[in-house]
């Protein structure tokens, strides 16, 4: 099914895959909300019902409105993400780069926090039935698990997923139903003025607002993954699990009535509303749906990772595209960076409760992100600008709350994740820098100056052949024109001689699943420039498509690739090919401004420890030559050099 032409379009198997992959991190989240609410405080109808009622009003207005029914419109041809959002904006302005750049590297750093969180308050459950159990042991083998498998990509697990979810989302709702029937006054909280009371006079009440946020914070997985399932699929099953968690969260909450006045003590509200014979079932229900929402996360970062790369956020790691399912993709050095991370949150953590500290803080920041970048694209789109200035109003003041409340954490943990958000985005930021200073030094001559020169060259028999076809990668997008690097590594290194020099040229669209090409032949029989468009989401495979590209040129006789030497040519072999990549390196007689040296440096510190072009353009090793140049930039000027005689 594409839903690409109809993401809007509802079917039975699209609703099971929204339940597997969008919803797992919303939907484990009555695993530890109500005991982050309550924390050490004695249990209160007060303390209840505003708690549920802020609950019931976030999951509205933040999760429904802002993301299920506003933020999904706003898709890139079917995909979703705050990357895919900025590819739609970013040609408006320059500045919109920042919000882009801060909110990808939170949601990268929620990715490490989420998974740990949510495993450890699903299998600390053990500890109602063996109270000395050890769980971090546990929890580190199931994490380690879930990383060695996406090597192998989610179609293996994929399957299970929607049925396992529609299970658990079940018995949220019974469980939930099997306590509301002893205190059905519960529904009360639905009203507003409780959750205001909560907030405005409980003492230290408006701080509980960083614990109800966490309600929320699998809304910027769901926008992220609507690649995957849709936007009809998502909108219809969103019902479905929003009616079970609230089922869920006013059950605990009916519980907590019935023990007011007693404290928690460690209880799990989540648990406690379990029978005893359900208790071991429940827990690996509960531990299932949270591995599948660790998966889906980890899935979305790969996403991310692989978007960021294409917008030149982040350095260009190997790929790999495990099943034929579109959307597939695994970045083995981010599965094992994010591994490492989860691991080390556990060890330094150790418990669900100590985690809830450091989890929501980088996550409102995404949140208040993507609200920026929306709130543009709504004005681009020429929405009333009264409802765009509502909108940020509205949501910036929840979201700015939200943040308010979670910044009480930071000594607690959350100074975790902002560390981790703080060292991707630097990265971000360095790799962005040293492609505009890249692209402002690489110098570009005109082709047609050098034309003769080629023509010379490939006829002089005094020079061996090189190769049949000589086939450079070029940055230059304007066909008349040609890095003067190529022109120096054709001439002056060793002078290559070719029957047929192919430029070939990628520029990536904002369009994720663009694939064209155009062809100039420059000069008959003897200079080519291939250009391909590609979308941001395509896989650059050079070595296949331009196979094509000559394939589909020799059937409309555009070109002959039969070799030139003239034992083959009477047997028609094909020539040749040969690519090369010109790597660049920093030279040492460059005088660039302090900032940008630092940037540079960086730059060539992590392209040392990353994939190599030809591999990032997909070229196979037999055929390809890596050239090292230098990148002279701006060349030290006037050496005062003085010759002395004795």
């Amino acid at each position: 099914m594409d839903h690409h032409k109809h993401p809007d379009k509802v079917s039975a198997a699209g609703l099971l895959i929204a339940l597997g992959i969008i919803f797992g991190d919303i939907g484990t989240s009555p695993l530890y909300v109500m005991q982050a609410i309550l924390g050490e405080e004695k249990i209160t109808d007060e303390i209840v019902y505003g708690a549920l009622s802020c609950i019931f009003w976030t999951l509205t207005l933040q999760t429904t409105v802002k993301y299920v029914i506003l933020i999904l419109k706003a898709d890139n041809r079917g995909e979703g993400g705050i990357f895919a959002l900025y590819a739609l904006v970013r040609r408006h302005a320059k500045w919109l780069t920042i919000p882009a750049i801060l909110g990808g590297s939170t949601l990268l750093a929620d990715g490490i926090i989420t998974p740990p969180i949510s495993i450890s308050s699903a299998v600390e459950g053990l500890q109602i039935l063996y109270p000395t159990l050890e769980t971090i042991p546990i929890v580190i083998a199931i994490l380690t698990a879930i990383f060695l498998v996406q090597a192998f990509g989610t179609k293996v697990v994929g399957g299970a997923f929607g049925p396992i979810m529609m299970v658990w989302f079940l018995m949220l709702a019974i469980l939930g139903v099997s306590q509301i029937i002893y205190h059905p006054e519960i529904f009360k909280a639905i009203n507003p003025y409780y959750g205001y009371q909560l907030l405005a006079n409980h003492p230290g009440g408006f701080w509980m607002l960083g614990a109800v946020f966490l309600c929320t914070t699998g809304a910027e997985a769901l926008y992220s993954d609507l690649g995957h399932c849709g936007r009809g699929n998502i909108r219809v099953s969103w019902i479905m699990v929003k009616t079970c968690l609230l089922l869920n969260y006013f059950g605990q909450g009916a519980w907590l009535i019935v023990h007011a006045g007693e404290f928690l003590h460690g209880r799990k509200p989540f648990y406690e509303i379990m029978p005893q014979w359900w208790l071991l079932p429940g827990i690996v229900i509960a531990t299932s749906a949270t591995i599948i929402a660790s998966q889906a996360l980890i899935s979305g970062s790969f996403t991310l990772i692989s978007e960021a790369i294409r917008l030149n956020f982040w350095p260009k790691v190997r790929l790999v595209y495990p099943s034929v399912q579109k959307g597939q993709l695994y970045v083995p050095s981010i599965n094992w960076l994010l591994w490492a991370g989860c691991v080390g949150v556990v060890l330094y953590f150790k418990k669900a409760e100590n985690m809830e500290a450091a989890y929501g803080l980088a996550i409102t920041l995404t949140m208040i992100m993507t609200t920026l970048l929306m709130a543009y694209y709504l004005y681009v789109h020429r929405v009333n600008l009264w409802w765009v200035i509502g909108f940020l109003v509205l949501y910036l003041s929840i979201e700015l709350s939200f943040l308010a409340a979670n910044l009480l954490k930071f000594t607690h943990g959350g100074w975790v994740s902002l560390v981790i958000a703080t060292l991707i985005a630097s990265l971000m930021i360095v790799w962005l820098r040293a492609f505009y200073i890249k692209l402002r030094l690489t110098e570009y001559v005109k082709l047609d100056d050098y034309l003769p020169a080629m023509r010379e060259l490939s006829n002089d028999i005094s020079i061996p052949k090189y190769t049949t076809h000589l086939v450079f990668m070029s940055n230059a997008s304007r066909v008349s024109e040609i890095e003067s690097k190529i022109i120096y590594s054709i001439f002056q290194k060793r002078p290559k001689r070719a029957d047929i020099y192919w430029f070939v040229h990628v520029e990536t669209t904002d369009d994720p699943y663009t694939m064209e090409y155009k062809v100039n032949v420059i000069e008959e029989d003897d200079v080519v420039k291939v250009t391909f468009r590609l979308g941001f989401r395509v896989e650059q495979r050079i070595n296949l498509y331009f196979k094509r590209v000559i394939e589909d040129m020799v059937k409309n006789s555009e070109v002959d690739i039969t070799s030139r030497y003239e034992s083959l040519s009477r047997h028609n072999v094909t020539g040749d090919f040969r690519f090369v990549v010109l790597e660049r390196f920093l030279s040492v007689e460059n005088d660039l401004p302090f900032f940008e040296q630092l940037v540079m440096k960086a730059y060539f510190a992590i392209k040392g420890i990353t994939t190599s072009e030809d591999k990032w353009f997909g070229l196979e090793s037999s055929s390809v030559k890596v050239e090292k140049v230098p990148l002279v930039i701006r060349p030290i000027q006037n050496i005062k050099l003085k010759r002395v005689y004795s």
